[in-house]
């Protein structure tokens, strides 16, 4: 064991020291797309705000096929998502990146609140927006994941069929995370201390207390910083992908509210995965990815047609902006294929 943890951890120093890299292109603009800000209602009447993405040359009454890019946990359609959906535009689909709700431009209070149901519905949402424009085929509409968002989008297929070819970035199982930790590093003990805190703050706020936020990513690195808070800290704390929404403050970006974040532990979105056959699957995660453990229990549980793609030399956050390193040819062909 001991071996392993040493391993793990030379793997993720030496991706913090490659971090600068060239080729992180967070905040990718493309003279090839068009975007326009938009915001639609989901199904409880809470607007959500989106960024739609449209190949320059759309060939009038015909009708594209669309793609939902969802960003990782604690972040905003302008970090990693825009990026996404603003390649995948180039290459001939209509892109659609969301705000989940509580976070960015997306509507709910508090903020930075935790609902996993919430989450999954901002998906079913972003199909209902796409599905009525008439240049989209609402036969044709699939799904991008990145890290929590690759959880949740899961989540939405498993009751909607109209997400129609599901593709997960860097997966974390939000569920598993909160519960278990990595590795199953969290024990029952440190979870019960966990709920009894958000159950005592619970009754703070209640009675006007501040809102107390918990995880997201440090502030500042010390000597003591882990590999995966400094990796972390890399993209959201520096300029490689530091963004703060309108409304917001830097103190708060990516940190959930405590006692919405223990939702978490009731959140099991791997169940029934499935019942999503015969729609494909396909789980991009990277080769020294912290988190590839819950791209490969999604691989295992899910039923055919799926696919595990591996990243050479790839870290968790290297596919959040690395353009050199995100497979985008890969999903081109996955997305081509499937939303036929």
């Amino acid at each position: 064991m001991k071996r392993i943890f040493f391993i793990a951890i030379l793997v993720m120093t030496v991706h913090y020291v490659s971090f600068a890299q060239t080729d992180a292109n967070n905040f990718y603009k493309s003279d090839n797309v068009k975007m326009e800000k938009v915001s639609f209602l989901n199904q409880y009447k809470m607007k959500i705000g989106g960024n739609l993405f449209l190949p320059e040359k759309m060939e009038t009454e015909k009708k594209y096929p669309a793609i939902i890019v969802g960003h990782p946990m604690g972040a905003v359609k302008e970090q990693s998502a825009n990026l996404y959906a603003i390649k995948m535009a180039e290459r001939g689909f209509v892109t659609l990146s969301i705000d989940l709700l509580f976070w960015g431009e997306s509507e709910g209070l508090p903020r930075n609140a935790v609902s996993p149901d919430m989450y999954s519905e901002t998906f079913s949402a972003a199909v209902d927006f796409l599905g009525s424009r008439k240049f989209v085929d609402r036969e044709k509409i699939g799904v991008i994941g990145i890290c929590g968002s690759g959880s949740f989008a899961i989540s939405a297929a498993k009751i909607d069929p109209r997400l129609k070819a599901i593709a997960t970035i860097s997966m974390y199982d939000m569920g598993a995370a909160n519960r278990d930790g990595l590795k199953h590093a969290v024990t029952l003990e440190q979870r019960r201390q966990i709920l009894a805190e958000a159950a005592e703050q619970r009754y703070v706020e209640f009675t006007g207390g501040e809102t107390k936020y918990t995880s997201g990513t440090v502030h500042e690195l010390n000597a003591n910083s882990t590999p995966i808070e400094r990796e972390f800290y890399d993209f959201y704390r520096t300029s490689r992908g530091e963004y703060t929404p309108k409304g917001a403050t830097p103190l708060t970006t990516t940190h959930p509210t405590l006692t919405g974040n223990v939702k978490f532990m009731n959140f099991y979105p791997f169940n029934d995965i499935e019942t999503i056959s015969p729609r494909p699957l396909l789980f991009i995660t990277g080769e020294n990815a912290h988190s590839r453990e819950f791209s490969e229990d999604a691989y295992k549980r899910a039923f055919e047609p799926k696919e595990l793609y591996v990243v050479p030399s790839a870290g968790h956050v290297d596919l959040y902006d690395r353009i050199n390193l995100i497979p985008f040819d890969k999903l081109e062909v996955f997305f081509k294929e499937n939303l036929k």
